[in-house]
């Protein structure tokens, strides 16, 4: 399949400060360097990283950044000065004694696509430091495992391979407020603004990713479904995370958008738990309590428990109202997205220190880890598309291919290949948007009106079909042309008269 020979060019710049340049350097700067590896995904791929790294001195104006009071303000004068394609890394090595770092952190990562790593003592500590910065920054083994979890093994996938959102042309986000008590809430939620404010940045950032559309909406009387229990000693009620996986179907039935949808539908719910109910908290697995009082499931959505303190006077009139904390609200639903697409933060070392992504949401390296695992997904996709479409080819003898059909099935595989040939080169950005078109053409093909008829309507179904029509109308011809040439044959053997 296409998916056997992937290559994964990762272009690496290494920018070094006076200073820092190690004495076991192999070559005087600057120099090229080409660091090969497998990335072991399955026994059905065969995926290789390819680390293209130059090593250079600074620029002038490089040095004025990289003499900024903090790293962060260095980060923000770097970004300035680079270039930096989607795919790429520019790692700035300093002294091990430099102050721009903190106290006990060697590796600091940016919000766009530079790092700034302490030299060590000596090229050994150095390519460490920077091997594990790469894969921070670019993709693991892990994320190129889950990008392709129906073709890997589960014995070869890691526990959180198959909870993110399959890479697809569009998103539909949908935030629902369920008030299942309207008559002692009167609940408003400010959700234009906190989508525009929180949401927004986030997903213009992913435009080239796909393409989303966001709606709203308020559910009354709308209910969990499961029965929360009573704690004594805390006077509250709680759910259990066993109970949890129950929470949603019933809810489930009420939301009504991804019967209608193309696209994969991510619900997030907020739920203001009824007077009877309240307060309510969700317990972990340990019995402990959520902190965030909310929990996420995978490639759906997530849901929000958010409580309403109970009025100071017991006879204040109802329904009682209430405006939600949108900033807590829209925080949680921030991590759970992130969590959906796959772009949370790893377990790092405690020498690692990452830049938060400020407004925007996501940074830029996250946004290319975002980027590799998609492209290489896109291109198993159209594999396994255009392989079904043979195998439907060979299954059924009397199949017509159209000639769009056939140009859109070599348009697909055209793009695949240029896909693949530009991940080798390390553009990853024209590398997806090939491997999405290739997608589109795939998936065209497949799908085609002219091919469906036929997919749902076999031989086997044509006999069935035609046999009580034409049998009843077949038995008396047979019949007939039986007696005529009974006929025949006697008329043959009898003897003719001669006068």
């Amino acid at each position: 399949t296409a998916c056997a020979q992937i290559q994964l060019a990762v272009p690496v710049s290494m920018v070094f400060t006076p200073g820092s340049v190690p004495a076991d350097l192999p070559r005087q700067l600057p120099f090229r360097d080409v660091r090969e590896e497998e990335v072991p995904v399955g026994s059905r791929t065969d995926i290789t990283s390819r680390y293209e790294a130059v090593y250079r001195s600074t620029t002038a104006r490089e040095a004025a950044a990289l003499d900024a009071a903090t790293a962060q303000e260095a980060d923000a004068a770097l970004h300035a000065l680079q270039d930096a394609s989607p795919g790429s890394l520019t790692v700035y090595v300093v002294p091990e004694s430099s102050s721009l770092l903190p106290q006990g952190i060697n590796v600091y990562v940016g919000k766009h696509r530079s790092a700034l790593v302490r030299a060590g003592q000596g090229l050994a500590a150095l390519h460490t430091r920077l091997q594990q910065l790469t894969q921070v920054m670019s993709f693991t083994a892990s994320s190129i495992a889950a990008a392709l979890s129906d073709r890997v093994p589960d014995s070869q996938l890691g526990p959180d391979a198959r909870r993110h959102l399959k890479s697809s042309l569009g998103y539909e986000i949908t935030f629902s407020l369920l008030n299942p008590d309207p008559k002692s809430h009167d609940v408003d939620w400010d959700i234009e603004d906190a989508v525009n404010r929180y949401v927004q940045p986030i997903l213009d950032k992913l435009s080239f990713v796909a393409n989303f559309s966001v709606d709203s909406q308020i559910l009354y009387y709308a209910i969990l479904g499961v029965t929360p229990r009573f704690d004594k000693e805390s006077s509250s009620f709680l759910l259990s995370a066993h109970s949890l996986p129950h929470v949603i179907n019933p809810v489930e039935a009420r939301l009504g958008s991804s019967a209608a949808s193309l696209y994969p539908v991510l619900n997030f719910l907020l739920y203001v738990p009824e007077r009877s109910h309240s307060p309510l908290y969700i317990q972990d697995k340990d019995g402990a309590p959520v902190a965030t009082n909310a929990f996420h499931s995978p490639r759906w959505g997530g849901i929000m428990i958010y409580n309403i303190e109970a009025p100071a006077s017991p006879q204040a009139s109802l329904p009682l109202h209430v405006d939600v904390d949108m900033v807590q609200v829209m925080e949680v639903f921030l991590a759970q997205l992130r969590l959906l697409f796959g772009i949370s933060r790893e377990e790092l070392p405690p020498e690692f220190l990452v830049e938060g992504p400020g407004k925007e949401g996501l940074a830029d390296w996250e946004l290319d880890r975002l980027l590799w695992a998609h492209t290489v997904e896109n291109i198993a996709t159209v594999s396994t598309t255009l392989t079904s479409l043979a195998q439907l080819l060979d299954q059924i003898s009397n199949i017509v291919i159209k000639d769009d059909v056939a140009s859109e099935v070599y348009r697909a595989v055209a793009l695949v290949q240029n896909a693949m040939a530009e991940l080798a080169e390390g553009r990853l950005h024209s590398a997806f948007q090939a491997s999405k078109e290739a997608v589109t053409s795939s998936e065209r093909a497949f799908f085609d009106p002219s091919l469906l008829h036929l997919l749902y309507f076999p031989d086997d179904q044509k006999f069935a079909i035609y046999i009580p029509l034409f049998l009843p109308m077949a038995v008396p011809i047979l019949l007939s042309l039986a007696k005529i040439v009974r006929e025949a044959r006697k008329c043959k053997k009898e003897p003719t008269k001669v006068d």
